[in-house]
């Protein structure tokens, strides 16, 4: 199958802009529309895994909490209308947004029934591709503005910058920004390792890797050591109220 993937460069800027990180599952079985697809998702901060048949991808999305799924309804081994059919009768409301081909609108009728949140038509520019899974991510969290306010701080995801309640911005690195959105989005919930790994790196990242440590120190370091709080045995919580 030849890829329909279209690049447009004139509106990359405000994509970038817009975005925020997500944890994706990308299940579609053309490979070189895949090869064109992760590294651009990647380009702009989302953490993708990927499957080229129905059967893994309802496996990997019924075991791991993605933000969004982008999902091919013209799979191998399972079709996506029956992947999606299983997740929602399973009780699964991640968002899914399915891949049809553009004249196909009973596949998009029959998509919408079977409990999907958006449909883009083949072929299509990655950039449209990322703002429709920025927007399902951001509905996803109940948050559709630019910047996440939680516990006095305020996260700036433009430019990637946090700012306390004194007033005082700190810059954040890729990975500090990821880290601190998803405490902020989760305040007041035990977070264990492995689920901040899997929402901050994609699924080839070693999960026994102390990088999580590291970064906690280093944002506890900018805001202060009550901002993220050690559960031992269990993970880290973000305090909505610290002391």
């Amino acid at each position: 199958m030849a890829a329909v993937l279209r690049r447009s460069h004139g509106g990359q800027r405000r994509t970038l802009a817009g975005t925020l990180n997500v944890r994706l599952l990308l299940v579609e079985d053309d490979r070189q529309l895949v090869a064109g697809l992760v590294p651009a998702l990647s380009h702009v901060g989302f953490a993708v895994d990927t499957a080229d048949n129905g059967r893994d991808g309802e496996f990997l999305g019924s075991t791991i909490a993605y933000d969004v799924v982008v999902l091919d309804l013209g799979l191998p081994s399972r079709s996506g209308l029956e992947v999606l059919h299983n997740w929602r009768a399973a009780g699964n409301e991640v968002p899914v947004l399915i891949l049809t081909a553009r004249d196909a609108w009973h596949e998009r009728v029959d998509g919408f029934k079977a409990g999907a949140d958006d449909y883009l038509g083949k072929p299509f520019h990655v950039e449209e591709l990322i703002e429709r899974i920025t927007d399902l991510g951001r509905r996803g969290e109940g948050n559709a503005g630019p910047d996440i306010e939680a516990a006095g701080l305020r996260l700036d995801e433009a430019r990637q910058e946090v700012e306390r309640p004194d007033g005082e911005v700190f810059s954040l690195t890729g990975t500090e920004f990821r880290l601190l959105r998803y405490f902020m989005l989760h305040p007041d919930k035990i977070l264990s390792k492995t689920r901040l790994t899997e929402h901050v790196y994609d699924q080839d990242f070693d999960r026994d890797s102390n990088l999580i440590e590291v970064y906690v120190r280093r944002l506890r370091d900018k805001l202060g050591r009550d901002r993220i709080l050690t559960r031992r045995g269990q993970g880290y919580v973000f305090p909505s109220q610290p002391e």
